[in-house]
Protein backbone atom coordinates (compact mmCIF):
# COMPACT_ATOMS: atom_id res chain seq x y z
CA UNK A 1 0.00 0.00 0.00
CA UNK A 2 2.78 2.41 0.93
CA UNK A 3 4.59 1.46 -2.24
CA UNK A 4 1.43 2.12 -4.23
CA UNK A 5 1.10 5.54 -2.58
CA UNK A 6 4.68 6.47 -3.37
CA UNK A 7 4.25 5.49 -7.01
CA UNK A 8 1.05 7.50 -7.27
CA UNK A 9 2.72 10.62 -5.91
CA UNK A 10 5.62 10.17 -8.26
CA UNK A 11 3.32 9.87 -11.26
CA UNK A 12 1.34 12.90 -10.11
CA UNK A 13 4.40 15.07 -9.64
CA UNK A 14 6.06 14.25 -12.95
CA UNK A 15 3.75 16.40 -15.12
CA UNK A 16 4.05 19.30 -12.67
CA UNK A 17 7.82 19.08 -12.69
CA UNK A 18 7.87 19.04 -16.48
CA UNK A 19 5.48 21.97 -16.60
CA UNK A 20 7.61 24.03 -14.23
CA UNK A 21 10.73 23.24 -16.24
CA UNK A 22 8.97 24.30 -19.44
CA UNK A 23 7.76 27.57 -17.98
CA UNK A 24 11.19 28.33 -16.55
CA UNK A 25 12.79 28.08 -19.99
CA UNK A 26 9.87 29.15 -22.18
CA UNK A 27 11.66 31.97 -24.00
CA UNK A 28 14.62 29.78 -24.87
CA UNK A 29 12.31 26.91 -25.80
CA UNK A 30 10.42 29.13 -28.21
CA UNK A 31 13.62 30.17 -29.92
CA UNK A 32 14.93 26.62 -29.96
CA UNK A 33 11.70 25.36 -31.50
CA UNK A 34 12.03 27.89 -34.29
CA UNK A 35 15.62 26.85 -34.88
CA UNK A 36 14.77 23.18 -34.85
CA UNK A 37 11.96 23.43 -37.37
CA UNK A 38 13.34 26.11 -39.70
CA UNK A 39 15.13 24.68 -42.74
CA UNK A 40 17.68 27.48 -42.44
CA UNK A 41 18.74 26.10 -39.08
CA UNK A 42 20.62 23.19 -40.60
CA UNK A 43 23.44 23.64 -38.12
CA UNK A 44 25.20 20.53 -39.38
CA UNK A 45 25.79 22.34 -42.66
CA UNK A 46 27.20 25.41 -40.97
CA UNK A 47 28.98 23.90 -37.97
CA UNK A 48 28.14 23.97 -34.28
CA UNK A 49 26.59 27.12 -32.80
CA UNK A 50 28.97 26.91 -29.81
CA UNK A 51 30.94 30.13 -29.43
CA UNK A 52 28.81 31.97 -31.98
CA UNK A 53 26.88 35.09 -31.01
CA UNK A 54 23.23 35.79 -31.69
CA UNK A 55 21.89 39.17 -32.77
CA UNK A 56 18.52 40.83 -32.53
CA UNK A 57 18.01 43.47 -35.18
CA UNK A 58 15.09 45.82 -34.65
CA UNK A 59 13.66 48.50 -36.93
CA UNK A 60 11.44 50.99 -35.12
CA UNK A 61 9.10 52.49 -37.72
CA UNK A 62 8.56 56.14 -36.89
CA UNK A 63 5.69 58.42 -37.80
CA UNK A 64 6.82 60.83 -40.49
CA UNK A 65 7.71 64.21 -39.07
CA UNK A 66 7.00 63.17 -35.47
CA UNK A 67 9.55 63.60 -32.69
CA UNK A 68 11.20 60.46 -31.40
CA UNK A 69 13.06 62.17 -28.56
CA UNK A 70 11.31 60.04 -25.92
CA UNK A 71 12.20 56.82 -27.75
CA UNK A 72 15.81 58.01 -28.01
CA UNK A 73 15.90 58.85 -24.31
CA UNK A 74 14.37 55.49 -23.39
CA UNK A 75 16.94 53.56 -25.42
CA UNK A 76 19.88 55.62 -24.18
CA UNK A 77 19.01 55.88 -20.48
CA UNK A 78 16.87 52.83 -19.76
CA UNK A 79 17.05 50.03 -22.33
CA UNK A 80 20.73 49.97 -23.24
CA UNK A 81 22.06 50.21 -19.65
CA UNK A 82 19.65 47.44 -18.60
CA UNK A 83 20.64 45.23 -21.53
CA UNK A 84 24.31 45.76 -20.67
CA UNK A 85 23.73 44.90 -17.01
CA UNK A 86 21.97 41.71 -18.10
CA UNK A 87 24.89 40.69 -20.33
CA UNK A 88 23.82 41.92 -23.79
CA UNK A 89 26.57 44.10 -25.23
CA UNK A 90 27.39 46.00 -27.31
CA UNK A 91 24.13 47.60 -28.44
CA UNK A 92 24.12 49.76 -31.54
CA UNK A 93 21.52 52.40 -32.41
CA UNK A 94 21.42 54.01 -35.84
CA UNK A 95 19.44 56.38 -37.98
CA UNK A 96 19.02 55.52 -41.64
CA UNK A 97 20.48 57.86 -44.21
CA UNK A 98 18.20 58.28 -47.23
CA UNK A 99 15.49 55.94 -45.86
CA UNK A 100 14.16 53.47 -48.40
CA UNK A 101 10.75 52.79 -46.88
CA UNK A 102 9.99 55.40 -44.25
CA UNK A 103 11.90 56.82 -41.30
CA UNK A 104 13.25 54.20 -38.92
CA UNK A 105 15.52 53.83 -35.93
CA UNK A 106 17.66 50.69 -36.11
CA UNK A 107 18.79 48.82 -32.99
CA UNK A 108 21.29 45.94 -32.95
CA UNK A 109 21.53 43.88 -29.74
CA UNK A 110 24.31 41.33 -29.16
CA UNK A 111 23.73 38.13 -27.18
CA UNK A 112 26.66 35.84 -26.31
CA UNK A 113 24.50 32.69 -26.63
CA UNK A 114 20.97 31.49 -27.27
CA UNK A 115 20.40 30.79 -23.57
CA UNK A 116 21.43 34.35 -22.74
CA UNK A 117 18.63 35.69 -24.93
CA UNK A 118 15.91 34.42 -22.60
CA UNK A 119 17.94 35.30 -19.50
CA UNK A 120 18.49 38.88 -20.67
CA UNK A 121 14.80 39.35 -21.46
CA UNK A 122 13.81 38.23 -17.96
CA UNK A 123 16.48 40.30 -16.23
CA UNK A 124 15.56 43.49 -18.05
CA UNK A 125 11.86 43.07 -17.30
CA UNK A 126 12.64 42.75 -13.57
CA UNK A 127 15.33 45.48 -13.41
CA UNK A 128 14.12 48.26 -11.06
CA UNK A 129 16.54 50.80 -12.49
CA UNK A 130 15.24 50.07 -15.99
CA UNK A 131 11.63 50.40 -14.88
CA UNK A 132 12.39 53.71 -13.18
CA UNK A 133 14.46 55.20 -16.01
CA UNK A 134 11.98 54.09 -18.66
CA UNK A 135 8.79 54.86 -16.73
CA UNK A 136 7.59 57.71 -18.94
CA UNK A 137 8.15 55.79 -22.16
CA UNK A 138 6.68 52.55 -20.82
CA UNK A 139 3.51 54.37 -19.71
CA UNK A 140 2.84 56.20 -22.99
CA UNK A 141 -0.90 56.49 -23.78
CA UNK A 142 -2.46 54.94 -26.87
CA UNK A 143 -2.82 58.30 -28.63
CA UNK A 144 0.89 59.13 -28.22
CA UNK A 145 2.87 56.00 -29.14
CA UNK A 146 6.66 56.07 -29.28
CA UNK A 147 6.69 54.33 -32.68
CA UNK A 148 4.29 52.91 -35.26
CA UNK A 149 5.53 49.30 -35.42
CA UNK A 150 8.70 47.26 -34.82
CA UNK A 151 10.21 44.82 -37.30
CA UNK A 152 12.52 42.30 -35.65
CA UNK A 153 14.95 39.63 -36.85
CA UNK A 154 16.88 37.03 -34.84
CA UNK A 155 20.26 36.18 -36.36
CA UNK A 156 22.97 33.60 -35.79
CA UNK A 157 26.56 34.71 -36.37
CA UNK A 158 28.38 32.97 -39.21
CA UNK A 159 30.99 30.39 -38.25
CA UNK A 160 33.49 32.41 -40.32
CA UNK A 161 33.02 35.39 -37.98
CA UNK A 162 31.47 34.02 -34.78
CA UNK A 163 31.75 37.25 -32.81
CA UNK A 164 31.24 40.91 -33.62
CA UNK A 165 34.32 42.90 -34.65
CA UNK A 166 34.56 46.66 -34.18
CA UNK A 167 37.14 48.65 -36.20
CA UNK A 168 39.24 51.13 -34.24
CA UNK A 169 37.22 54.14 -35.41
CA UNK A 170 34.11 52.49 -34.00
CA UNK A 171 35.70 51.48 -30.68
CA UNK A 172 37.01 55.02 -30.28
CA UNK A 173 33.66 56.60 -31.28
CA UNK A 174 35.22 58.51 -34.14
CA UNK A 175 33.32 59.63 -37.21
CA UNK A 176 32.01 56.51 -39.00
CA UNK A 177 29.26 55.13 -41.19
CA UNK A 178 27.78 51.66 -41.54
CA UNK A 179 26.27 49.75 -44.41
CA UNK A 180 23.62 47.17 -43.56
CA UNK A 181 23.21 44.64 -46.37
CA UNK A 182 20.56 41.93 -46.70
CA UNK A 183 20.79 39.12 -49.26
CA UNK A 184 17.57 37.26 -49.93
CA UNK A 185 17.59 33.83 -51.60
CA UNK A 186 14.89 31.92 -53.45
CA UNK A 187 15.48 28.70 -51.47
CA UNK A 188 16.84 27.62 -48.11
CA UNK A 189 19.58 25.56 -49.77
CA UNK A 190 20.81 28.53 -51.81
CA UNK A 191 20.78 30.75 -48.72
CA UNK A 192 23.01 28.28 -46.91
CA UNK A 193 25.30 28.09 -49.94
CA UNK A 194 25.75 31.87 -49.90
CA UNK A 195 26.66 31.69 -46.21
CA UNK A 196 29.22 29.01 -47.12
CA UNK A 197 30.66 31.39 -49.72
CA UNK A 198 31.20 34.04 -47.06
CA UNK A 199 32.76 31.54 -44.67
CA UNK A 200 35.02 30.13 -47.40
CA UNK A 201 36.80 33.37 -48.25
CA UNK A 202 34.48 36.30 -48.89
CA UNK A 203 34.70 37.54 -45.28
CA UNK A 204 38.49 37.41 -45.39
CA UNK A 205 38.56 39.47 -48.60
CA UNK A 206 36.28 42.10 -47.05
CA UNK A 207 38.59 42.37 -44.05
CA UNK A 208 41.67 42.57 -46.30
CA UNK A 209 40.37 45.46 -48.44
CA UNK A 210 39.26 47.53 -45.42
CA UNK A 211 35.49 47.12 -45.62
CA UNK A 212 35.44 46.84 -41.82
CA UNK A 213 32.99 43.95 -41.28
CA UNK A 214 31.06 44.27 -38.00
CA UNK A 215 28.88 41.14 -38.06
CA UNK A 216 27.42 38.51 -40.37
CA UNK A 217 24.12 36.90 -39.42
CA UNK A 218 21.97 34.06 -40.71
CA UNK A 219 18.33 35.12 -40.29
CA UNK A 220 16.53 32.48 -38.22
CA UNK A 221 13.35 34.34 -37.33
CA UNK A 222 11.73 37.37 -38.96
CA UNK A 223 10.20 38.61 -42.21
CA UNK A 224 11.40 37.82 -45.73
CA UNK A 225 13.16 34.52 -45.07
CA UNK A 226 15.41 33.00 -46.25
CA UNK A 227 18.09 35.66 -46.07
CA UNK A 228 21.31 36.75 -44.43
CA UNK A 229 22.21 40.19 -43.10
CA UNK A 230 25.61 41.69 -42.47
CA UNK A 231 27.12 45.05 -41.56
CA UNK A 232 30.18 46.79 -43.00
CA UNK A 233 31.73 50.06 -41.87
CA UNK A 234 33.95 52.91 -42.96
CA UNK A 235 35.37 56.23 -41.84
CA UNK A 236 33.03 57.94 -44.33
CA UNK A 237 31.10 57.20 -47.53
CA UNK A 238 34.03 58.05 -49.83
CA UNK A 239 36.43 55.74 -48.01
CA UNK A 240 33.82 53.00 -47.97
CA UNK A 241 33.26 53.33 -51.72
CA UNK A 242 37.03 53.04 -52.28
CA UNK A 243 37.17 49.87 -50.22
CA UNK A 244 34.32 48.37 -52.25
CA UNK A 245 36.38 49.06 -55.35
CA UNK A 246 39.23 47.06 -53.87
CA UNK A 247 36.85 44.20 -53.15
CA UNK A 248 35.49 44.10 -56.71
CA UNK A 249 38.99 43.87 -58.16
CA UNK A 250 40.30 41.26 -55.71
CA UNK A 251 41.49 38.05 -57.36
CA UNK A 252 39.90 35.79 -54.74
CA UNK A 253 36.52 37.44 -55.12
CA UNK A 254 36.68 37.24 -58.92
CA UNK A 255 37.37 33.52 -58.69
CA UNK A 256 34.62 32.88 -56.14
CA UNK A 257 31.88 34.80 -57.94
CA UNK A 258 32.44 32.74 -61.09
CA UNK A 259 32.44 29.43 -59.22
CA UNK A 260 29.39 27.42 -60.41
CA UNK A 261 28.63 26.13 -56.93
CA UNK A 262 27.73 29.68 -55.85
CA UNK A 263 25.50 30.47 -58.82
CA UNK A 264 22.01 31.89 -58.13
CA UNK A 265 22.52 32.11 -54.38
CA UNK A 266 21.16 35.67 -54.12
CA UNK A 267 17.85 36.83 -55.59
CA UNK A 268 17.65 40.30 -54.00
CA UNK A 269 20.09 42.69 -52.29
CA UNK A 270 19.01 45.54 -50.02
CA UNK A 271 21.62 48.05 -48.88
CA UNK A 272 21.07 50.75 -46.25
CA UNK A 273 23.53 53.33 -44.96
CA UNK A 274 23.27 53.95 -41.24
CA UNK A 275 24.68 56.68 -39.00
CA UNK A 276 25.26 55.85 -35.32
CA UNK A 277 23.59 57.95 -32.66
CA UNK A 278 25.87 59.78 -30.23
CA UNK A 279 25.20 57.07 -27.62
CA UNK A 280 25.47 54.01 -29.85
CA UNK A 281 27.96 51.43 -28.56
CA UNK A 282 28.80 50.35 -32.12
Amino acid sequence: MNGHTRRSKSKTNQPNMKRREFLKTSATATALAALAHAPLAASAAQGSTAGREFYELRAYHLKEGASHDLLDSYLEKAAIPALNRAGAKPVGVFTEQEPKDGEKLWVLITYPSLDSFSAVTSKVAADPDYLKAGAEYLALPKDKPGFERIDSWFLLAFSGMPKMELPSYSRERKSRIFELRTYESYSEAKALKKIDMFNSGEIDVMREVGLGPVFYGQALIGPNLPHLTYMLSGEDRDAHKKHWGGFGGHATWKKMKDDPQYADTVSKITSRFLAPTAWSQI
